[in-house]
């Protein structure tokens, strides 16, 4: 390879890490182009599968500003740069390493720090962003719907007792009016009778 075109390389590498929002170390040894093609589909269009070599890779990711994966350039080296959702591409790696045992996932990197393999299998397990979205919805519907029975229980306890009370009052039977004392009539006072 010419000098020229391995400037260029290591240029096109940097940019692929920079831009990046995570990226998947594999080894390849022993899968054919038609094996690589068919990754590169099952990864679609959120993340970039490339071959180079390992030196081109370390002076790349050094100058992109990435550390602690150079031991993980050694042999038949690939790397997924993932520019959508870890999650997807992890998952696509996992199951066409499970299908195909000629791929072998290194580590990877994401967030600014290395990741074994069994953090990549992790995340690869994960559910996707949309169902995650959808799951803490859910979660937030039942308890806003909790919520709302909370706020009201004391407006209609009240409207209840009320309705109670109205119910009871007219349920009684009517009490006569009060009666009224009518003071008996007196008797005439006798008249002191006068010594005479």
């Amino acid at each position: 390879m010419a000098r020229s075109d391995k400037a260029t390389a290591v240029a096109d590498i940097t940019e692929h890490f920079k831009a990046s929002t995570a990226t998947v170390i594999t080894e390849y040894r022993g899968l054919s182009v038609a094996n690589l093609a068919e990754l590169r589909r099952s990864l679609g269009e959120s993340a970039t599968y490339a071959v180079a070599k390992n030196t081109l890779i370390k002076r790349a990711a050094s100058e992109a500003g990435i550390e602690g994966l150079d031991e993980l350039f050694a042999g038949p080296t690939a790397i997924a740069f993932v520019t959508g959702e870890p999650v997807d591409a992890a998952k696509a790696l996992k199951t066409f390493a499970k299908e195909h045992k000629a791929l072998v996932i290194k580590g990877g990197y994401m967030d600014g720090h290395p990741l074994t393999v069994a953090e990549v299998e992790r995340i690869a397990d994960l559910e996707s962003r949309e169902v995650l979205l959808a799951k803490l919805a859910g979660a937030m519907k039942g308890n806003l719907a909790k919520a709302a029975g909370l706020f009201n229980a004391p407006a209609s306890q009240m409207a209840r007792l009320l309705a109670a009370l109205q119910e009871k009052k007219e349920s009684e039977p009517a009490a006569a009016a009060p009666a009224v004392e009518t003071p008996a009539p007196e008797a005439p006072a006798a008249e002191p009778a006068s010594a005479e």
